[in-house]
C-alpha cells in the first residue's frame, strides 16, 4: 500500500493547511504547546502520538471546534470557520456520533456532505447525485447504497464517512484513526481511495497509531506530544531518539547473527 510521491508535489508549494504557534487549554490542562506545522498539497501525512498527546485537540483546533488560547490557523489562507463554509475540509472522526438504529440509509449519509452546496432547501440537485454517486463508487459502496446504515459492518460503514467527505468536495481532510476496527478489504479500499485523493492534489492528515505502516503509507510523519517533536519524511521522523521522546519506546537492539 506504498503511496510515492507524485511529481506534482513538491515542498516548494504553499501550504494548504498552516498551523503557526497554537497553544490550545482545556481549564487547567495544556492540550497543545506552541504547535507549529504545515502540510503541502498532495500529501499523506501521518499524525502520531499516545493517547493524550493532543491529536484529536489539533483536529479540532484546525477544524475551529476548538478555540485557541495563542497562534494561528489557516487553510488555504482562510480561517478555519471560513474554510468550513466554504467546504474546503472534509472530516472523518474516530467514532461517528450516529443512532445506527435510525433509518437512514448509506445514500443519506453520503448526501449530507452536499449540504453545503444545496442552499437552505437542501434538495438535491443533478450535480449532487452524481457526487454522491462518484463517492460510492469510489468507496465501493455503490451495492450498498440503500442498506441501512446500522446494518453494515464497522469497516462499511467508516468507508461511508469517507465517501461523505469525498462527496463534500473538501480539498483538505483530516481522518482520525481510519483503519481503526476495520476488515481487510475496508482497509485496502480506504487506502485506494486515499492514494487517489492525493495524486488529485488534496491534503490528507491522517492520525494512526500503526506504526510499521507509517513508511509505507505516508509521504511525510509528525511526531506530536502536545507540541511537534518532529515533522518530515518517515525515516527521518522514526527515529529512536525521536520515538522515545514520543512513546517511551526503546529501540530494539538487532540480533547478532555473526
Amino acid at each position: 500500500m506504498t503511496l510515492a510521491t507524485t511529481p506534482s508535489t513538491t515542498t516548494m508549494a504553499a501550504p494548504a493547511v498552516r498551523v503557526s504557534g497554537v497553544t490550545v487549554r482545556y481549564g487547567d490542562v495544556l492540550a497543545l504547546d506552541g504547535v507549529d506545522l504545515a502540510l503541502t498539497p498532495g500529501r499523506v501525512c501521518g499524525l502520531l502520538g499516545t493517547n493524550g498527546s493532543g491529536k484529536s485537540t489539533l483536529f479540532k483546533t484546525i477544524l475551529g471546534l476548538v478555540a485557541a488560547e495563542r497562534g494561528r490557523v489557516r487553510l488555504h489562507g482562510h480561517d478555519p470557520a471560513a474554510a468550513r463554509k466554504a467546504g474546503l475540509v472534509g472530516y472523518v472522526p474516530q467514532s461517528e456520533q450516529v443512532d445506527w438504529a435510525f433509518p437512514v440509509r448509506v445514500v443519506d449519509v453520503v448526501m449530507m456532505g452536499r449540504y453545503g452546496h444545496m442552499g437552505i432547501t437542501r434538495r438535491p440537485r443533478r450535480a449532487d447525485r452524481e457526487a454522491v454517486a462518484e463517492a460510492l463508487e469510489r468507496t465501493d459502496l455503490t451495492g450498498l447504497a440503500h442498506r441501512q446504515i446500522g446494518a453494515l459492518s464497522g469497516g462499511q460503514r467508516k468507508r461511508a464517512f469517507v465517501a461523505r467527505g469525498i462527496a463534500q468536495g473538501a480539498s483538505v481532510f483530516l481522518l482520525d484513526e481510519p483503519f481503526a476496527g476495520v476488515d481487510k478489504r475496508s482497509e485496502a479500499t480506504i487506502v485506494e481511495v486515499l492514494r487517489a485523493m492525493r495524486d488529485d492534489g488534496h491534503t490528507l492528515l491522517v492520525s494512526t497509531h500503526d506504526l510499521a505502516s507509517v513508511p509505507e503509507f505516508c509521504d511525510e510523519a509528525v511526531l506530536l506530544q502536545r507540541r511537534v517533536i518532529a515533522q518530515g519524511g518517515p525515516e527521518e521522523v522514526l527515529t529512536p531518539d525521536r520515538l522515545f521522546e514520543a512513546f517511551g519506546i526503546e529501540a530494539q537492539p538487532e540480533e547478532d547473527t555473526r
